[in-house]
């Protein structure tokens, strides 16, 4: 039975009801709280479930990186809608990088802070694979 949500519009208060489609439109809809009837039915939010791969796909558009380069609020808020789609944890540092960049600080800025990734000389030197190769 769907739920529907309402707004009682002389005592203020919000309501939910189950009615089923049967009933809807044919019932006098009345709040529970101050009992009148002068009440007015909420359009809730509409969720719409899509499988992972069209949310990558959504993620992939060139388009959707036009000018992220030079606006880091956007970049900020790209790579928040790309965690929010692949669903997983990022840790810390990714918060962390992305709130400043939703605040307006550049990736240089945010480089530039960032310690030395490497050997003490600050160069990248790949690990010690043995003899696996």
């Amino acid at each position: 039975m769907p739920k529907y949500d309402f707004h009682c519009l002389d005592c203020n208060k919000y309501f939910e009801l189950f009615i089923s489609f049967q009933d809807y439109g044919k019932i006098k809809i009345q709040c529970p709280f101050c009992h009148n009837r002068n009440v007015q039915r909420r359009i809730g939010r509409v969720r719409i479930s899509r499988s992972e791969d069209s949310r990558l796909e959504d993620l992939s558009d060139p388009d959707a990186l036009d000018g992220l380069d030079e606006n880091p609020q956007a970049m900020g808020k790209m790579l928040r809608t790309m965690k929010s789609q692949v669903g997983e944890e990022a840790g810390p540092e990714f918060e962390e990088v992305v709130g400043r960049l939703e605040s307006g600080e550049t990736p240089d800025q945010i480089e530039a802070d960032m310690p030395p990734m490497g050997n003490e000389s600050g160069q990248f030197s790949p690990p010690d694979m043995g003899d696996d190769l």
